[in-house]
């Protein structure tokens, strides 16, 4: 038996971590089925060119039809899908009184609502597959009590549907994780010097994590080496929630702990 499944979708893949997972996966031999709203073919070529095999797909995940679509299209083309990892989200630093009702709406409509409907899309398929892996991408901010409401209750809300999907579908053989990075160097920081300056203050490994770092975690959670894993969820942060508190605490006290 294949250690990672033969054909996983990943959304969000044009860029940032979606692309890292994405290309990682066909690196290992996996159809990696390359889904995003912005053009996948930058990374279904590079995963081509490497000896690779995947295909591209137009998905918008808050439409249910276009995941509907994405899934046929799997279907036709590969006859079966043993992964899921709904990467796919945006991130709007706003506090609470500046965040408008169409942020929240957009916010919540990608990072929530899109897993929802990604998994009730693809578990049919997953299910007559013989089972499978479904990650979700949550975050430290469905950990935490984090400044920008909207993030916040999308990521701690894709926690507790990754977790109420774990018992749904566990008698199809899917499993469903969630992972939850914490500050990774990707195009969600862009122009955030200063937050991303202060944040790394509080990381007890101090410094950002890395795209591949991340990748790992996602791999481990697709591959047969995390059969008993459903409904976890795994936190790589560089001890940020565990320990950034008191870590900060101890650095800005200058080691005077009396």
């Amino acid at each position: 038996m294949s250690e990672y499944p033969d054909v996983v979708l990943v959304t969000g893949a044009a860029g940032g971590l979606g692309a890292s997972h994405a290309r990682a996966l066909g690196a290992l031999g996996v159809h990696v089925c390359v889904a995003d709203v912005a053009d996948p073919s930058d990374v279904v070529g590079k995963i081509v060119a490497g000896g690779g095999s995947a295909s591209g797909h137009h998905l918008d995940v808050t439409d249910a039809g276009q995941w509907d679509a994405v899934i046929a299209e799997i279907e036709a083309g590969q006859g079966k899908l043993g992964g899921l990892v709904n990467n796919a989200g945006i991130s709007r630093r706003l506090e609470f009184m500046d965040t408008s009702a169409d942020v929240w709406d957009q916010v919540l409509a990608v990072n929530l609502t899109g897993p929802f409907r990604g998994m009730r899309a693809a578990a049919p398929l997953l299910r007559d597959s013989g089972g499978g892996s479904i990650v979700n991408i949550s975050s430290i901010s469905g950990q935490i009590g984090y400044f920008s409401p909207a993030y916040s209750a999308a990521k701690w809300g894709l926690t507790g549907l990754s977790k109420s999907a774990a018992g749904n579908f566990a008698k199809w053989g899917i499993r469903v994780n969630s992972v939850h990075p914490g500050l990774v160097g990707t195009a969600l920081l862009a122009g955030a010097d200063a937050f991303v300056r202060s944040a790394v203050d509080s990381v007890p490994a101090g410094r950002m994590g890395r795209p591949e770092e991340i990748t790992d975690a996602v791999l481990f959670l697709l591959s047969n080496r995390s059969t008993y894993m459903t409904g976890s969820e795994v936190t790589v942060d560089g001890g940020l929630v565990s320990n950034g508190l008191y870590h900060r605490i101890v650095a800005e006290s200058g080691g005077d702990l009396g």
